[in-house]
């Protein structure tokens, strides 16, 4: 395991970070900056080697996209931790996953102990002045996604035009949502990853659009938290059934 997140964290050093100069106007000395804090992702890595349960048969996955970087891992963060304090990085649990591959992890020198991995993140982010990055969970814990956005200079030209714009996708959200509920139909225990591969837009993307279909009385959420399935409300055909 510690090979494999050597291997990842070298891959992604040699052939996805990238510097560039910033030359100021008003000031003689330049700042430099990289597309992506490599010592945050190389954190978030090893933290979802130590959170992550072995008894789920889903690998860690490292998805790389023109602009942002994604790690996904199974289950979400531990239940004492409530969801608004996620949203404000503040990662307090009552219980420990995996103690003891935290503490090779630690004697490894790939983490630093308990407590000191959110910190640790954050301060790399606002060191090479990055977007604060997004900690993604849905209600039943069953995922957990960190979301990197790229150094808005290094943004793709096409991307960048329409962020500054202010250019949105209300054709395109539109369209998928409905492409949601198509999907929901057919496979009613679709999960919120599985749902942002099929579609290639992001979790958050996708948990909005479940969001407002939720809301409009659309889509409904079925059955147990670890078995649940997915209900498509006043759409033609047969009732989603789970499987």
């Amino acid at each position: 395991m510690p090979g494999l997140i050597l291997t990842i964290d070298s891959d992604i050093c040699a052939t996805v970070i990238q510097e560039k100069v910033i030359k100021h106007p008003d000031r003689p000395e330049a700042s430099r900056c990289f597309n992506y804090p490599f010592a945050a992702i190389e954190e978030v890595i090893c933290n979802a080697v130590y959170h992550r349960s072995y008894e789920i048969r889903e690998p860690i996955e490292v998805r790389i996209l023109p602009d942002k970087i994604t790690v996904t891992s199974f289950p979400g963060p531990d239940r004492s931790i409530r969801k608004e304090d996620i949203e404000q990085y503040l990662f307090l649990a009552r219980r420990y996953r995996n103690r003891r591959i935290g503490e090779f992890l630690k004697e490894l020198e790939l983490t630093e102990g308990r407590g000191t991995g959110i910190p640790k993140i954050l301060r790399n982010v606002k060191a090479n002045s990055s977007p604060m990055p997004f900690f993604i969970t849905d209600d039943d814990r069953i995922y957990f996604i960190v979301e990197f956005p790229i150094h808005p200079v290094f943004l793709p030209e096409k991307i960048d035009k329409e962020k500054s714009s202010g250019k949105s996708s209300g054709k395109s959200s539109g369209k998928n949502s409905g492409e949601i509920l198509v999907l929901l139909g057919k496979t009613s225990t679709l999960t919120i990853p599985e749902l942002s591969k099929k579609l290639n837009i992001s979790t958050r993307a996708v948990e909005k659009q479940i969001h407002a279909l939720k809301k409009v009385g659309k889509l409904k959420r079925l059955g147990s938290r670890k078995e649940g399935w997915w209900e498509v409300v006043g759409e033609p055909g047969e009732r989603p059934v789970k499987t």
